[in-house]
């Protein structure tokens, strides 16, 4: 089967052809201009749509940052896109390109995706992605199905109260940027044995055990998945994340079955995309 996944980010939009499970073509573009009108950014995507269209096409997923109505297709409110404040997607996109159209949450998405990489024999019971970038998005699988809640926003545990702010603050970039680091900078650095860099990502690991103790309580999940660029130094925050999380998440039993791992496949959130 042939589907188009596209994954609408903050600072690009990635369009993926999507044939039986694997990426056939790629297009990244930079993302919406922030004073583009609504018809602009609709405009904007089609034309990005038809450069990929193949004739055999059968759907379209996208995956946006943003609350969406599952349904009916509709995009409110979406981060990074100002002229979106309630978007009928899904009947403009129907509209266009004469086959259906899903929309979801961008991290549903990246968790549908992550979820499709495990052998057909060892899927998870229930999965819990969680997306650390410029912000924290969580996605959920339940015996092979999205859980989206009745608003789509059952992985909004990011906005949970945490310290003096929410675990968004403390688990994704804004901890570097709002601590005076740059996030890269201090991954080089940690790779040299800097003992500064190698503490700070010692306290980022320990908020984010925070937040998987959070996903734990919440979802008792069987497999936890670390996506998004911070992934990529798991190796510097990851004995202080699971230090954390076995003092402070009470149920041994849920701690010795958890999976957890990463996944750093940038292709994962189109792939993700086309299966919703």
């Amino acid at each position: 089967m042939t589907s188009i996944g596209i994954d609408i980010g903050g600072t690009n939009l990635n369009f993926g052809l999507v044939r039986n499970g694997q990426v056939a073509s790629l297009v990244s573009t930079p993302s919406f201009a922030s004073d583009a009108t609504l018809e602009q950014t609709l405009e904007y995507l089609a034309a990005h749509i038809r450069k990929i269209f193949h004739p055999d096409t059968k759907r379209i997923g996208i995956g946006v940052p943003s609350v969406v109505d599952v349904k009916k297709g509709i995009v409110y409110d979406t981060q990074n896109i100002p002229s979106w404040k309630e978007v009928p997607l899904k009947d403009y996109l129907e509209d266009k390109f004469q086959v259906p159209v899903a929309v979801n949450n961008d991290a549903n998405c990246f968790a549908m995706g992550v979820w499709s990489t495990f052998p057909a024999d060892a899927k998870p019971e229930t999965l819990v992605v969680l997306t650390l970038g410029t912000g924290v998005g969580t996605g959920i699988v339940n015996e092979g199905k999205l859980f989206c809640g009745a608003n789509c926003g059952a992985g909004e545990i990011c906005g949970l109260p945490y310290r003096d702010s929410i675990l968004e603050d403390y688990c994704s970039k804004k901890f570097f940027t709002n601590s005076g680091w740059d996030s890269k900078q201090v991954d080089a650095a940690a790779c040299q044995g800097d003992p500064k860099a190698l503490a700070f990502f010692d306290e980022f690991g320990r908020h984010l055990g925070a937040l998987i103790c959070a996903s734990m309580f919440a979802y008792d999940p069987s497999h936890i998945v670390l996506a998004g660029g911070i992934a990529n130094n798991y190796p510097h925050f990851h004995r202080a994340m699971e230090a954390y999380v076995r003092e402070h998440f009470p149920y041994r039993k849920a701690i010795e079955r958890l999976n957890l791992d990463i996944c750093t496949n940038d292709n994962i959130p189109v792939i993700g995309a086309s299966l919703i």
